[in-house]
């Protein structure tokens, strides 16, 4: 299964539903995913249940969420 298809379907909503309301801009998009999170205002996810998905808002893991991000957007173009 290629890197792509390994994304969870709820985490790429997350991100594609931060990327909508934001833009793919970074650290906005990185500020929205944050405030999202922290109200749980995306189906209730929070960051604890992010982390379980495989995404982590921690500072020391932005490169993983920067990937996850890419991911999730061209996932998306290619739809």
């Amino acid at each position: 299964m290629d890197s792509l298809n390994c994304l969870d379907p709820q985490l790429r909503d997350f991100i594609l539903f931060c990327v909508e309301r934001r833009g793919r801009d970074w650290p906005a998009l990185y500020d929205e995913m944050a405030t999202v999170s922290g109200q749980r205002l995306f189906r209730g996810l929070g960051y604890t249940e992010l982390k379980q998905l495989g995404l982590s808002l921690a500072l020391d893991s932005l490169d993983e969420t920067i990937q996850l991000v890419n991911q999730a957007i061209t996932q998306e173009e290619q739809t």
